[in-house]
């Protein structure tokens, strides 16, 4: 496949390079890497490497690359349009007050269709952004009562995957066990298969969101660390050094406690 040429001025080359650069050094300073943002944001980890590397032959159109921009900038926790508002597409949209005897309503000439076309790719893009963050954004809600565990939301791509996850017979609740040795509490959790997953540490929420297969992270907790997953069948749980186990069958819903006193 060949890639595109260079198709950026001086000043948007300069602006992508200034950006990009930023949008690295937050990225890092966060410990995400761009396989992990690109999971979140659905903007391809080569396009991404692009903007902070500053290679505009890697790259769509500007107006498409200042839209990958704010959806990059959002999920690092910035102002997300005002940040891609810093590089310029090129467009700049100006009015004049026409007189009678040039208005020619039944006659659109090449550049208006162009402008036309240019705010419908902004508008779409915008859109796109828009419904991509509330998706990654949206989380199960439960009330904090041991007698309604039954009563949870579980994310949009998780009910278009399977929807059998809505009935109230797959929100099984795994109950704590018991094991000697009175130590911290630490879980490890390996993605075979993307996964939504909330993890509750002492009480806390940590962590509330999807994970892409290959993920792997570890919790402590002092006293108690609760796993849910929205694909039991995908995730895998170590509990102190133990063997790692399935949660449960795919695309199931499990929810499993580790207490201090816990064994796997």
């Amino acid at each position: 496949m060949k890639e595109n040429k260079p198709h950026l001025n001086k000043e948007q080359l300069e602006k992508l390079k200034e950006l990009g650069a930023y949008l690295r050094e937050c990225r890092t300073k966060q410990f995400l890497g761009l396989d992990e943002v690109a999971a979140r944001t659905r903007i391809q980890a080569r396009l991404l490497n692009a903007i902070e590397e500053g290679k505009p032959e890697q790259l769509p159109e500007p107006v498409y690359i200042q839209g990958f921009i704010k959806r990059f900038a959002e999920e690092l926790g910035l102002n997300g349009a005002e940040f891609a508002r810093e590089f310029p597409t090129g467009f700049s949209l100006q009015f004049a007050k026409p007189t009678w005897k040039y208005i020619r309503p039944a006659q659109l000439r090449p550049f208006h269709l162009y402008l036309l076309y240019v705010l419908l790719v902004m508008g779409a893009v915008r859109g796109l952004s828009d419904v991509v963050n509330r998706s990654a954004l949206q989380g199960v809600e439960v009330e904090d009562n041991p007698s309604n565990t039954q009563e949870l939301s579980i994310p949009s791509y998780a009910q278009q995957q399977n929807p059998k996850l809505l009935s109230p017979g797959n929100q099984a609740v795994l109950g704590t066990h018991s094991s000697p040795n009175n130590k911290p509490v630490q879980v490890g959790v390996t993605l075979k298969a993307q996964s939504w997953i909330r993890v509750v540490v002492d009480g806390k929420t940590e962590f509330e969101g999807v994970l892409p297969e290959g993920t792997q992270r570890t919790w402590v907790a002092d006293q108690k660390l609760v796993v849910k997953a929205g694909n039991a069948g995908g995730v895998l749980v170590e509990f102190n050094d133990q063997s790692a186990k399935q949660m449960g069958a795919p695309g199931e819903v499990e929810e499993v406690t580790f207490a201090a006193n816990s064994r796997l």
